[in-house]
């Protein structure tokens, strides 16, 4: 007969083997339904292309050191160095082979929304799909086509180079539902009007403002009460800055300050941009006046920390 001790240890293997299996059934990856993407129709392509200034996709998916009209080719390539090892940013031109220009609406938007990769693997959170999850359908639609229409590049990115455990990616789903939300604001504003709401949403969704603005903990989830109140570089490097109205580095600055800085580069005592930053503002010179103004406004309007 079986011992008391081989009895235990089987027990063992079959609960260890029924958790594995709950969890994996309830951190699968999540696709939206199909009649989510459809009827959305022609996309807007100058929205796409203020979408994509927005969201700075050519700061990281263009080429390393590439400038002017070169930026447009999102060949991929440049690292990302962080704790949990370099992440490498993939191709996302238009080539079918090498980048995006196979994909589906519904696959584009389900990597934004959802973290899923074409094949239905989970995606690494160093692809702010955590942000972008607020973005509306026809936003995603809209800039998506605007990729589609910028130039191909048959560049084969390398692949990420992590450390176990961090090169499984079965482990994204309990990070998934530790820390992704699916598009929850981050923060509550009373009695917020259109140019606020623009603010939040350009803040929030497509400019992933608090990806690098907001601490995190071990595990790399945003310290929700800490909204903004900088931290870390979650690249390793230094440390960015609060932007809240209490902060050192703005929250002096009035909003038409914040606009100037967004537009020009220069902050009020007439300092210039710097660091990683430069991109950022470079892009956000892209916006409308409208925009800029709309994002100072949230960022004067956010709890200070």
């Amino acid at each position: 007969m079986p011992s008391i001790w081989t009895k235990l240890a089987g027990g063992a293997v079959l609960a260890a083997a029924a958790g594995f299996c709950i969890f994996m059934v309830v951190t699968a990856p999540e696709r939206q339904a199909p009649s989510h993407w459809a009827s959305l129709g022609e996309p807007d392509l100058a929205n796409g292309e203020t979408l994509f200034w927005a969201g700075g996709c050519a700061s990281c998916h263009a080429a390393p050191g590439v400038t002017g009209d070169a930026l447009l080719t999102l060949a991929g390539g440049q690292d990302l160095p962080s704790p949990f090892g370099t992440f490498r940013v993939p191709n996302i031109s238009s080539d079918p082979q090498h980048g995006i220009g196979g994909w589906t609406l519904a696959q584009f938007g389900d990597a934004m929304t959802r973290g899923v990769g074409k094949d239905g693997e989970h995606l690494y959170p160093s692809f702010p799909y955590a942000s972008y999850a607020r973005m509306t359908s026809k936003d995603i639609n809209d800039l998506f086509g605007y990729l589609k229409a910028l130039p191909a590049s048959q560049n084969d990115a390398p692949g990420h180079d992590l450390p176990f455990p961090f090169n499984m990616r079965v482990t994204l789903g309990g990070w998934k539902f530790l820390y992704f939300d699916k598009g929850a604001p981050r923060v509550e504003l009373a009695n917020a009007d259109a140019e606020l709401l623009r603010g939040q949403y350009l803040v929030e969704g497509p400019g992933h403002c608090g990806e690098c603005h907001t601490p995190r903990n071990a595990l790399g989830g945003f310290l929700a009460d800490k909204w903004l109140a900088g931290g870390l570089n979650p690249e390793g490097e230094g440390r960015i800055p609060d932007i809240t109205p209490a902060s050192e580095s703005i929250g002096g600055w009035a909003a038409e300050d914040i606009a100037s800085y967004l537009e020009t580069g220069f902050t009020p005592e007439f300092d210039s941009v710097g660091g990683s930053m430069v991109k950022v503002q470079q892009n956000m010179a892209r916006l409308t006046a409208d925009d800029r103004d709309a994002i100072a406004a949230y960022l004067k309007a956010v709890p200070a920390r």
